[in-house]
C-alpha cells in the first residue's frame, strides 16, 4: 500500500527548507524528464543505462536522449509512487523478493508516465554497463522483451583483487571499439567524434574535483553537509544525466563556493527542517536510502543530532576521492576504469577498507548499515563488513533494515529504536574512552 494513502495530513512535512543544491538539483532532473518526455518528437534516440557505469560522456556523443532507470524508479519512491507500481509488478509475476527498484521502472513503463506526470517513452537502446549487479541483466532483459529495441553490454570484469589490471582494461576497451560504438552509431545515426568525447571529459574532471571537494567538507566539525541524506543531492547530476556537460561543471562550483562558505561559519548541513542543531555524532552509512520514507528517514538523525559525514551509496556511481577522474587524453581507457572502479564493482576486502578509512578520516564515531531487503548487491556480505569494521576501528557498528522504493518495508518506529540504542552504544564507549585516558 503507497504510504501517500496512509500518512496524516497533520503528519506531512510543512514548509521543506531546500539550499541551493536541492532546488538547482531539482530543476536539472525535471528538465532531463521533459527533453525525454519530447525527445522522439524532436527526431532523437532515447538510451537507457543502470548508474554504476553510466557512459553518460558516450551517449551524448550520439545525441541521445538519456534515461536512467534507477533514479526513475528512486523519484518515484521519493514522489509516493512507487508503492502502487511495486504490487502491479507482483500482480504481473513478479517474485516479493525481486529488486523494488525493477518493480517500480517495470511498473512505470507500463503507465507510459515518468515520476514528473510527463510521458516516458520506451527506450530505442539498452546499455548495459554490467558492473557487479547481477540484477542489472534480468532488468534490461525483461524491458527488452516487453518493448523491444536494441540492446548493448558492455561487460566489466569484477575488482576480485582489489585492483585493475591492464588485461581488465584493455577487455572493456576492445568492447567499446568493436561492439558498443558501432552499435551506438547504428541505433542512432551519428557517426562517432572521438575530440567531441574529450571534451566531454574535460567538463566531467573539473565536475569531479569539485564534487570530492563538496563530500570532503564534511570532514570538518562541524560538518557543512550530510554525506548521504544531504549527497544525494550533490550527486545526482554526476551519476545521472548531466555529467560531461558545461551545466554540471557550473552545478559543483557552484556549490563547492556555496559549502565552502557554510564552513566559514561553522554551519551545520541544511535539513528539510532547516538549518541542523547540534553535531553530537558523526557516523559512516552503507547501503542505499529508503526513497518512499527520505524525510522522515532522515530526520530520525537529525532529530538525535546524528550527520553522517561518509556513506558507500554517494559513491556507487563513482569512487572519485580516491584519485579517479576521467581523462581526456585517454578518453577509451578512462571510460573502462571508470566502469571497473564503481562501488558495486568492488570485493568485499574493498568495500571494509574504503569504510575504516573513512571512519579515520573522517573521526566518526562507527559505521550504521542500512540493509536492504530487496538489494543482494549491497546486502550480501553485510554481516561480514560489520564485524571487520568493528574489529579493525573498535568503533561500534549496527544494523537498521529498510527498503528502497517498497513503503511496506520501512518502519519508522523500528529504526528509531534501532537508530537510538545504536547511539546509546556510541555514547557509552565514548565514555569509556574517556575514563581510560
Amino acid at each position: 500500500m503507497s504510504t501517500a494513502a496512509t500518512t496524516p495530513a497533520s503528519k506531512k512535512p510543512l514548509n521543506v527548507q531546500k539550499d541551493e543544491a536541492m532546488l538547482l538539483q531539482k530543476e536539472m532532473i525535471n528538465r532531463n524528464y521533459h527533453d525525454l518526455a519530447t525527445a522522439h518528437e524532436q527526431g532523437r534516440k532515447i538510451s537507457a543505462t543502470f548508474v554504476p557505469g553510466n557512459l553518460n560522456e558516450l551517449m551524448m556523443c550520439f545525441d541521445f536522449a538519456r534515461s536512467l532507470p534507477e533514479t526513475n524508479a528512486l523519484q518515484m519512491g521519493m514522489r509516493k509512487k512507487s508503492g502502487k507500481l511495486i504490487m502491479d509488478a507482483e500482480r504481473d509475476g513478479h517474485s516479493e523478493d525481486v529488486c523494488t527498484y525493477v518493480k517500480s521502472d517495470l511498473g512505470m513503463l507500463d503507465t507510459g508516465l515518468g515520476p514528473t506526470g510527463e510521458k516516458l517513452p520506451p527506450p530505442d537502446l539498452l546499455m548495459l554497463s554490467y558492473t557487479g549487479c547481477f540484477t542489472f541483466m534480468k532488468w534490461f532483459e525483461l524491458v527488452r522483451h516487453k518493448y523491444g529495441g536494441e540492446s548493448v553490454m558492455l561487460h566489466v570484469p569484477y575488482q576480485g583483487e582489489g585492483k585493475i589490471a591492464p588485461n581488465m582494461r584493455d577487455y572493456v576497451v576492445r568492447q567499446l571499439k568493436d561492439t558498443v560504438i558501432p552499435t551506438l552509431e547504428r541505433v542512432s545515426g551519428v557517426k562517432f567524434d572521438i575530440d567531441r568525447l574529450r571534451e566531454y571529459m574535460k567538463e566531467s574532471a573539473k565536475a569531479e574535483d569539485d564534487m570530492v571537494k563538496i563530500l570532503q567538507s564534511a570532514k570538518n566539525r562541524p560538518s557543512p553537509i550530510d554525506g548521504y541524506f544531504g549527497a544525494v543531492y550533490y550527486i545526482g547530476p554526476m551519476f545521472g544525466a548531466f555529467r560531461g556537460t558545461k551545466e554540471a561543471t557550473r552545478f559543483y562550483s557552484l556549490v563547492h563556493s556555496e559549502i565552502e562558505e557554510r564552513v566559514r561559519q561553522g554551519k551545520g548541513p541544511v535539513t528539510p527542517d532547516g538549518e541542523m542543531g547540534e553535531e553530537k555524532y558523526r557516523l559512516v552509512v552503507e547501503g542505499p536510502p529508503a526513497w518512499t520514507s527520505f524525510r522522515e528517514f532522515w530526520k530520525l538523525f537529525y532529530d538525535e543530532g546524528a550527520v553522517v559525514v561518509a556513506s558507500t551509496y554517494a559513491k556507487v556511481g563513482g569512487v572519485y576521492d580516491f584519485g579517479f577522474r576521467h581523462d581526456p587524453d585517454h578518453p577509451l581507457e578512462s571510460l573502462a576504469e571508470y566502469c571497473l572502479g564503481c562501488y558495486t564493482n568492488l570485493s568485499l576486502p574493498s568495500r571494509i577498507d574504503m569504510m575504516v578509512k573513512y571512519i579515520d578520516e573522517y573521526q566518526a564515531d562507527g559505521l550504521l548499515i542500512n540493509s536492504i531487503k530487496s538489494c543482494n548487491s549491497f546486502s550480501a556480505g553485510q554481516l561480514l563488513i560489520l564485524r571487520e569494521v568493528e574489529r579493525r576501528t573498535g568503533k561500534p557498528a549496527a544494523f537498521i533494515e529498510t527498503d528502497i522504493v517498497d513503503p511496506r518495508y520501512f518502519s519508522a518506529a523500528n529504526v528509531k529504536n534501532r537508530l537510538e540504542s545504536y547511539l546509546q552504544m556510541v555514547k557509552q564507549k565514548r565514555s569509556a574512552a574517556a575514563a581510560a585516558h
